[in-house]
């Protein structure tokens, strides 16, 4: 079950893999429910924002999920001539995973929803993979954003509790913020529907 699950999510199955259609609709709706909890439940939103960075029980939450999916994708990928060091990779992030929860507890949420958005971009880049709509660079375009965002996220975590206090401290970039989720979240889905 798991290297089929592997295979349809990374397009190696020779049958094809996780649909560009379904990709596009899901994102979109977690797009639009996200943002538009966000702006219906504004304060409550708010205050978890300014919170979770520091929040180490979301960290440890978010790194587990993280752990199991890397494990998950070690057992299942090619690993070309390192095959035989596939048990070795998997004790090291075993490894590090556990040394993280203990000794990296500063900001260990931020860390973790980085990696997080770093292993949600390789499904989602697949699935726009070489098909032939101009408009399923919608999904690449947020993919990228993904990984760059994750990128910081995981080596300079505390630029998550600067960029929620930068988008906190004026009504107007909050809205716009949500807003700007929402109309992508809508674009994305009238072309997942009509076109991919």
């Amino acid at each position: 079950m798991f290297p089929d699950l592997y295979d349809y999510l990374y397009h190696l199955a020779p049958t094809g893999g996780i649909p560009l259609k379904g990709t596009g609709i899901v994102v979109a709706l977690a797009l639009i429910l996200s943002h538009g909890w966000a702006l219906k439940n504004t304060a409550k939103t708010q205050a978890f924002l300014k919170t979770f960075p520091r929040d180490y029980k979301w960290g440890a939450i978010l790194l587990t999920i993280g752990f199991l999916w890397a494990e998950f994708a070690l057992v299942n990928m090619d690993m070309g001539e390192f095959f035989n060091m596939r048990r070795i990779f998997m004790m090291i992030v075993a490894g590090a995973y556990v040394a993280v929860l203990i000794y990296v507890k500063e900001f260990l949420a931020v860390r973790a929803l980085g990696s997080l958005l770093l292993l949600i971009a390789g499904p989602v880049l697949t699935a726009a993979f070489l098909q032939p709509p101009a408009s399923r660079v919608l999904l690449p375009i947020l993919a990228y954003i993904w990984i760059i965002v994750g990128m910081f996220f995981i080596g300079m975590p505390f630029l998550m509790r600067d960029w929620v206090n930068w988008f906190l401290a004026k009504p107007q970039r909050w809205t716009l913020a949500v807003y700007s989720g929402i109309t992508y979240g809508i674009v994305l889905l009238a072309c997942a529907i009509l076109f991919y």
